[in-house]
C-alpha cells in the first residue's frame, strides 16, 4: 500500500474518531444540563406552591379580620341610629305636646277676643248714641248762641280768627325779638369763647425795644480811637451807617441813635468788630460796615424764613420773605412787629379752625397784615397802603390783600378772614405790656371805667374785666328798676365813648338782682 494513502487514511480515521468523541461528549453535556434544569424547576415549583399557600393563608386571615371589623362597625352604626331615632321620637313627642298646649292657649285667647269684641261693639253702639245726643245738644246750643249773640256761626268764626290773628302777630313779634336777643347773646358768648381759647393757646413774650443801642467799650481810651484824628473815624461811621454816635461821660459805653433799627443794628455790629479788631481807620470802617450789612441781610432772610416756618405758611414770594425778616428790626409802640405778626397769624389761625374757616388763609393774612411797616421808612404812605401794593406786586391772594386793607378799618369788612385778622391784631396789640402806650394807660383806663360806672346813682359796685373790654355793673334793685336798666346802660356807654380812647368796643353789662326771703314757721 502506498504510504501517502496510509497516512491520509490514518488522518481521516483520527478526525472521524475525534468528531464522534465530540458528539458523544456534547450529548452527555446536554443531558447533564437537562437534569440540573429539571432539578431547579422542581425546586421553584415547590417554592411557588409554598408562596401561594402562604398567600391563601394570609388572605383568609385578613378576610376574617375584615369581617370582624365590619360587624363591629355595623353594630356601632346600628346603636347610633337607634339612639338618634329614640332622640328624634322624644323631640317629636315634645313638639306634639307643645303644639297641643299652643292650640289650647290660642283657643282661650280666641274666646277672650270674642268676648272683648262683643264688649267693644256694645261700647261703640253706646258711643254712637252719645255722639248723636251730643250733636243734638251742640246744634241746640249753637242755635241759642246765634239767637243770643245775633251772629251766625260763620260770622262768629271770622271774628274769633281776627282776634286770634292779632294775638298771634303780637306773639310772633315777641318771640322773634326774644330769638334775636338770644342769638346775639349766644354769638357774643361763642365769640368770647373762641377769642379766649385763641389767647390761652398763644403765649407770646413781650419785650419793649428802644430806638437806641448801647455798645460796651473795653476802656474809655477806646472813645478817642473811635473819634479819630479830627473826628474822621466817627464821621466815617456816621456817614456809612446813617447812625448818630453819642459819646458822652458814660463810662465804657457809646450810644447809637437812629430811627431805623436796621441801620442801628449794622452800626452796632460794625462798631463791635472794630473794637475787637483794634484797627480803626476809615478804610477798615468801610470794610466792617460792608461785612455787617451782609450779615444783617443774611439775618433778615433767616428771620423771614423762620417766621414762615413757625406759622406754617407756604408759597410766599422770596421778596416778601425778606420783607418779613426786616420786620424783626421794626417796632411799633415798643412792640416787635415780626413777633406781633407771628402772634396775629397764630391767633387768626386758631379762631379760624374753631369757626370752620380756612385756617391756612387766616394764618397767611395774619402774617402779612403789617408787611407795609417794613418799607414805610422808605416809601411815602401808610403801612396799609404800602402792604397792599407790595402784595399786589407779588400776586398775593385777593382775600389776603383785602384783609390787609381792612385790618385797621380803612375799608369795610367783607369776609370772615377780614374780621379774624382785625380781631387777632387787636388782641395782640391790647395785651398788657405788649405796647408801651397800653402798658402806661392800661390801669388808668380800667380805673376810669369803674369811676364812670360808680358815679351813677344806684350803682353798688363795678368791675372792669377782660383787659377793659367789658365792665360789669352791680346795681341796687330798689334804686334802679328793670325799665331803667337799658337807659342807664346807654348813658354809661355814651359817657365812655365821649371820655375815653380805646381800641375796639367795650361791653357795658348791668346786673340787677332782687331777692324775696320768707321763713315757714
Amino acid at each position: 500500500m502506498d504510504p501517502l494513502m496510509t497516512i491520509l487514511y490514518c488522518v481521516i480515521s483520527f478526525l472521524a474518531s475525534g468528531v464522534i468523541f465530540g458528539l458523544i461528549a456534547f450529548k452527555l453535556g446536554i443531558r447533564y444540563r437537562k437534569k440540573i434544569a429539571e432539578a431547579e424547576i422542581g425546586s421553584a415549583e415547590e417554592q411557588a406552591k409554598k408562596i401561594v399557600e402562604d398567600a391563601y393563608h394570609a388572605a383568609d386571615t385578613k378576610k376574617k379580620e375584615t369581617i370582624i371589623e365590619a360587624k363591629d362597625e355595623i353594630h356601632k352604626l346600628r346603636t347610633d341610629a337607634d339612639r338618634e331615632i329614640k332622640e328624634r321620637r322624644n323631640e317629636v313627642s315634645r313638639q306634639e305636646r307643645r303644639l297641643v298646649q299652643k292650640e289650647e292657649t290660642l283657643d282661650k285667647k280666641m274666646d277672650a277676643l270674642e268676648a272683648k269684641d262683643e264688649l267693644l261693639q256694645k261700647k261703640l253702639r253706646s258711643a254712637d248714641e252719645k255722639l248723636q245726643e251730643a250733636e243734638r245738644i251742640k246744634n241746640s246750643q249753637i242755635d241759642n248762641l246765634e239767637r243770643i249773640s245775633g251772629l251766625t256761626a260763620e260770622q262768629a268764626k271770622e271774628q274769633l280768627l281776627e282776634s286770634l290773628q292779632d294775638e298771634l302777630t303780637h306773639e310772633k313779634a315777641v318771640r322773634i325779638s326774644n330769638y334775636e336777643q338770644q342769638l346775639k347773646e349766644e354769638c357774643e358768648e361763642k365769640a368770647r369763647e373762641y377769642i379766649s381759647l385763641a389767647i390761652s393757646r398763644c403765649a407770646a413774650d413781650q419785650v419793649s425795644e428802644a430806638t437806641v443801642s448801647v455798645v460796651t467799650l473795653p476802656n474809655d481810651e477806646m472813645k478817642g480811637r473811635i473819634i479819630g484824628r479830627e473826628g474822621r473815624n466817627i464821621r466815617a461811621i456816621e456817614t456809612l451807617t446813617g447812625v448818630d454816635l453819642i459819646i458822652d461821660d458814660t463810662p465804657e459805653a457809646i450810644t447809637l441813635s437812629c430811627f431805623d433799627p436796621v441801620r442801628r443794628e449794622i452800626a452796632k455790629i460794625a462798631l463791635e468788630r472794630l473794637i475787637q479788631d483794634g484797627r480803626i481807620h476809615p478804610t477798615r470802617i468801610e470794610e466792617m460796615v460792608e461785612k455787617a450789612k451782609r450779615e444783617v441781610d443774611q439775618r433778615i432772610k433767616t428771620e423771614g424764613e423762620r417766621a414762615v416756618m413757625e406759622t406754617n405758611v407756604h408759597g410766599i414770594h422770596n421778596e416778601i420773605v425778606k420783607l418779613l425778616g426786616r420786620l424783626r428790626y421794626r417796632t411799633s409802640y415798643g412792640q416787635n412787629v415780626l413777633n406781633h405778626s407771628i402772634e396775629v397769624s397764630y391767633l387768626a389761625g386758631i379762631m379760624a379752625s374753631e369757626l370752620g374757616v380756612d385756617a391756612n388763609l387766616a394764618r397767611r393774612a395774619g402774617l402779612l397784615h403789617d408787611i407795609g411797616k417794613a418799607l414805610n421808612h422808605e416809601i411815602e404812605g401808610s403801612h396799609v397802603e404800602i402792604g397792599v401794593e407790595v402784595c399786589r406786586k407779588f400776586k398775593e391772594n385777593a382775600q389776603v390783600i383785602h384783609a390787609i386793607q381792612a385790618h385797621h378799618g380803612d375799608v369795610e369788612i367783607k369776609t370772615v378772614i377780614d374780621a379774624l385778622v382785625q380781631a387777632a391784631d387787636a388782641i395782640s396789640a391790647a395785651r398788657p405790656a405788649a405796647r408801651r402806650e397800653n402798658l402806661e394807660n392800661y390801669i388808668k383806663r380800667l380805673q376810669k371805667l369803674e369811676e364812670i360806672a360808680c358815679s351813677y346813682d344806684g350803682v353798688e359796685k363795678s368791675f372792669a374785666i377782660q383787659a377793659g373790654r367789658e365792665i360789669r355793673i352791680m346795681v341796687r334793685p330798689e334804686d334802679i328798676k328793670d325799665e331803667r336798666m337799658i337807659v342807664v346802660a346807654r348813658e354809661i356807654a355814651s359817657r365812655i365813648e365821649n371820655e375815653l380812647d380805646y381800641p375796639g368796643q367795650i361791653k357795658v353789662h348791668l346786673i340787677r338782682e332782687s331777692r324775696a326771703i320768707e321763713y315757714a314757721k
